[in-house]
């Protein structure tokens, strides 16, 4: 069979653990490129015993960060790009959709399924984002966060957009969604969103965000950041509205882990960049390390 006419970025920082995993999973895609930024861990190994194309990157503090740069600087095969995570698994169902697409649009939305303790949440808050594109039609936007601590060379949490001669051109959305194993390193995970909270907060102190390619997003995003009660709102949402409770007590734990990051969002917001008790003492969002 024919491998699927897209290239694969995963972008990587000691992420030996998760990548094997990953790229496992990635063999019916034609070319799959891993952009290393200097692990320590046997990432690199891992990537090379795979058989994959591996790049070892060093961002020098300025626009475009390591997503966009490596659009622009790297030689791929396809013009259609597909980033993966690390931590994300792209399931035989989704590759098999990607492999039936006549890459008529712009690009597609993929959504990522959770994974609690090993198991797949069926229900609740799906990741979605705009991983699949036509990298001569969309880009990633240069935003005011240089100065903001948490993000470091990756961008950050919002979308890529469509570049202006293709403002026009139409995007669409994927019906199977990859894994996402963002939960098994819990410690890990409350390092990063306790950057990530304090990133966020100061987006939306300076109105920074770029807009949402999708103008349905785009007002939803915009309405949310304004919610005076987001961290309950986020809770209800996941457990309530995305009916999480039929996931039984993983479904609640994982509502209530969109509950903590938008707590750390407002206490980062208004206390710049101090957080008291959300995970235990008063802990100074500014000063966690960058991973």
């Amino acid at each position: 069979m024919n491998k699927i006419p897209v290239s694969v970025l995963v972008t990587t920082l000691n992420e030996a653990k998760n990548l094997p995993r990953c790229l496992a999973a990635l063999e019916d895609f034609d070319e799959v490129i891993v952009i290393d930024s200097g692990s320590r861990d046997g990432t690199v190994e891992a990537a090379r015993s795979f058989g994959v194309g591996v790049i070892d990157y060093r961002w020098n503090g300025a626009y475009p960060k390591k997503r966009q740069d490596c659009l622009n600087r790297l030689n791929l095969k396809h013009d259609f790009i597909f980033f993966v995570d690390a931590d994300e698994v792209v399931t035989k169902e989704l590759a098999g959709e990607i492999r039936q697409l006549d890459f008529s649009m712009a690009g597609y939305f993929v959504k990522g399924r959770y994974v609690w303790k090993g198991e797949p949440l069926r229900f609740g808050l799906k990741n979605n984002k705009l991983a699949l594109f036509d990298r001569r039609k969309i880009e990633f936007p240069v935003v005011d966060d240089l100065d903001i601590s948490g993000m470091g060379e990756m961008e950050g949490h919002y979308q890529p957009v469509l570049k202006e001669a293709h403002r026009g051109e139409k995007t669409g959305q994927l019906r199977k969604s990859l894994l996402h194993y963002a939960y098994e390193d819990r410690e890990g995970w409350e390092a990063r969103h306790k950057r990530y909270a304090y990133w966020e907060a100061q987006m939306i102190r300076r109105s920074a965000y770029p807009e949402d390619p999708s103008v349905f997003r785009q007002g939803i995003k915009t309405l949310f950041r304004k919610m005076p009660l987001r961290a309950v709102t986020a809770f209800a949402h996941s457990y309530f509205l995305k009916i999480g409770f039929l996931d039984g007590a993983a479904g609640f734990e994982f509502a209530r882990s969109r509950f903590m990051y938008y707590r750390l969002v407002a206490a980062a917001f208004s206390k710049t960049g101090k957080g008291a008790g959300i995970f235990g003492a008063e802990t100074d969002l500014a000063s966690v390390p960058q991973k």
